[in-house]
């Protein structure tokens, strides 16, 4: 019997999942909000015209909220007490709350109540990446926004630093599966980096804390080059281009970097590691099917959208992304 009683439980938490993903459409607010794409698409051509570098962060914002408790706008949250998303220390380096709480401000007052954060949240981010010149793709929305954030819960974030055997733990606990993770990492086609996100690479790769401590996996040159940039293994202020020369640009250059050697992160050189993740990385690197992986990068996108979201009457549509309604 409690076998039983258990497989009817889990069919039944698979149905309302299902049901869950499939309230999520394109057309969502075509009748409660038709104008929340042009209000956002707005503000974020005036946004990335004045700082294109912008578009980076914004991406992975929206990465960074749909890894935790799913795609809900938790990352955008304040706490009184420091214990949100945002305080934990993958998040410290995020930037663009702001401007996210400026395009939320314009949505609200097209349509009040309508539109949560983490919906705005998905259309920036797809935005981000067509006005980089990217894929283009219909989001999905009618996600709700959910009311709880706790630092210690990013650990399900994926670190810079992991390799490929955590990534794709991580990748699976989202159902995102070795493809999506690969056509996801692309995503650092964009944007800098903070030199301590990958200084042990250049100083402190197996613990000896020198000059000669480095990762072999690190093409010479581009190590040497990093070098430059980044003095020491303390250095928490600089910033370097993830994909150097067209970093403002969405692009296959990632991948060309990538199977050279030179992908910044420890996550970058993973890929390398595999077969089915090296060979794609391989067959990009040329350029050749840049509309190929401009299909997968808009599927993945939707797919990771998909993950856990808040709907029907859960949650909340907040009137301010970084706190609760009252």
């Amino acid at each position: 019997m409690a076998s039983r009683s258990l497989m009817v439980a889990l069919l039944l938490a698979a149905v309302a999942a299902t049901c869950a993903r499939a309230q999520l459409h394109e057309k969502f607010y075509s009748e409660s909000c038709p104008s929340v794409e042009d209000v956002v698409r707005r503000e974020m051509v005036r946004a990335l015209s004045l700082a294109p570098s912008l578009a980076g962060p914004l991406l992975r914002m929206h990465f960074h909220d749909c890894f935790v408790r799913g795609c809900d706008g938790s990352v955008l949250l304040d706490s009184a007490n420091k214990t949100a998303e945002k305080d934990a220390q993958p998040n410290q380096t995020l930037r663009g709350f702001g401007f996210v709480e400026r395009v939320k401000a314009a949505v609200e007052k097209a349509c009040p109540d309508t539109v949560s954060c983490a919906d705005v949240l998905a259309l920036i981010a797809r935005d981000a990446v067509w006005l980089s010149k990217g894929p283009f793709w219909e989001v999905p929305l009618g996600r709700r926004d959910g009311s709880v954030s706790i630092s210690n819960e990013t650990d399900a974030l994926p670190p810079p630093t992991a390799n490929f055997t955590v990534l794709t733990q991580l990748f699976a606990a989202v159902n995102l599966d070795a493809k999506d993770l690969v056509v996801l990492s692309a995503g650092h086609t964009i944007g800098t980096s903070h030199c301590f996100s990958f200084s042990d690479r250049l100083y402190n790769f197996t613990g000896m804390e020198n000059p000669s401590d480095i990762d072999p996996t690190l093409e010479p040159q581009y190590m040497m080059r990093l070098k430059s940039k980044c003095a020491s293994l303390n250095d928490n202020t600089t910033l370097v281009e993830m994909d150097p020369g067209s970093f403002k640009t969405f692009d296959t250059d990632y991948f060309k970097l990538v199977s050279k050697r030179r992908g910044l992160f420890h996550s970058d050189g993973a890929l390398l590691t595999d077969p089915f993740t090296r060979a794609y990385v391989q067959r990009h690197a040329s350029g050749a099917f840049k509309d190929e992986f401009f299909a997968d990068f808009a599927a993945s996108m939707i797919k990771m959208g998909n993950a856990n979201p808040l709907t029907g009457s859960q949650g909340e549509i907040r009137k301010k992304c970084n706190v609760v309604n009252h």
